[in-house]
């Protein structure tokens, strides 16, 4: 059986990358760190290098609980610390008096730096502070340069990760049935929405599978795979339970509070 039967034909790129991460460390003996990842990369890291004998793989992004991480792969010699993984966290300063800030500017003025998305973890931004999580290598690049996100004048202070907050994920665990492993009718499902109305929202691009956007409403879903609905949260697909007699399918799945 091929390892690739086990993902999407779009995840083959990155599993060929893990992949090759695993054989770097096996044929040099030396750790291989990776930008970040999002929690459905992680998944795949795990799963591709589980309980290999000659590489080991640890998670960080600056703090406990933090959804996207850096992986360090390492020769079974190897024990890591905080600092192999290269990470800096800065506290953004900004005149919250005056201007609002909310997640999607300060991703957008990332972005717009021309960073690309993996060089930087999560954006944390919660009564009138805001935190963001970098690449070692870029910090002095955006020290310098991120000034503005929407219209609030930005000053990046550079903190311990241990002054790093970051809210506390809830989720709910629920149980349900659907008529097929279609994107709309399981997002129908866990949002409690019209299949007709999801089916819209996907098609103008609102819906994300496993942090992709996805335009096509008859995507299948699988198990393990994490979904979005833009101004509803995020959801996970835990299981997938076989039919009923109804022939429906069971799903558990995790949905964000």
């Amino acid at each position: 059986m091929s390892i690739y039967e086990h993902y999407r034909p779009a995840e083959r790129t990155f599993v060929d990358r893990v992949l090759r991460w695993q054989d770097e460390v096996q044929e040099r003996y030396a750790p291989r760190l990776t930008d970040f990842l999002d929690p459905r990369e992680q998944d795949i890291v795990n799963q591709i290098i589980g309980n290999h004998p000659d590489v080991r793989v640890f998670f960080s992004g600056g703090v406990e609980g933090s959804e996207r991480q850096r992986a360090l792969l390492v020769p079974p010699y190897f024990e890591p610390s905080n600092e192999d993984f290269d990470i800096t966290a800065f506290e953004i300063t900004y005149p919250a008096k005056f201007v609002s800030l909310t997640h999607p500017d300060l991703l957008g003025a990332m972005m717009g730096l021309g960073i690309k998305r993996e060089k930087f973890g999560d954006i944390i931004v919660k009564d009138s502070v805001a935190h963001l999580v970098v690449a070692k290598e870029i910090a002095d690049f955006v020290k310098m340069n991120l000034t503005q996100a929407g219209k609030a004048s930005l000053s990046p202070v550079e903190i311990s990760l241990e002054h790093l907050r970051l809210p506390e994920a809830e989720w709910d665990e629920l149980v349900g049935t659907v008529t097929s492993l279609r994107l709309d009718t399981v997002l129908a499902e866990v949002y409690n929405i019209s299949r007709a109305k999801v089916s819209t929202m996907i098609e103008h691009d609102r819906a994300k599978l496993n942090w992709k956007i996805v335009s096509q409403p008859s995507a299948e879903v699988k198990e393990g795979d994490y979904l979005s609905l833009r101004g509803s949260g995020r959801s996970k697909i835990v299981s997938v339970n076989g039919k009923t007699k109804r022939d429906k399918w069971r799903i558990t799945y995790h949905i964000r509070k």
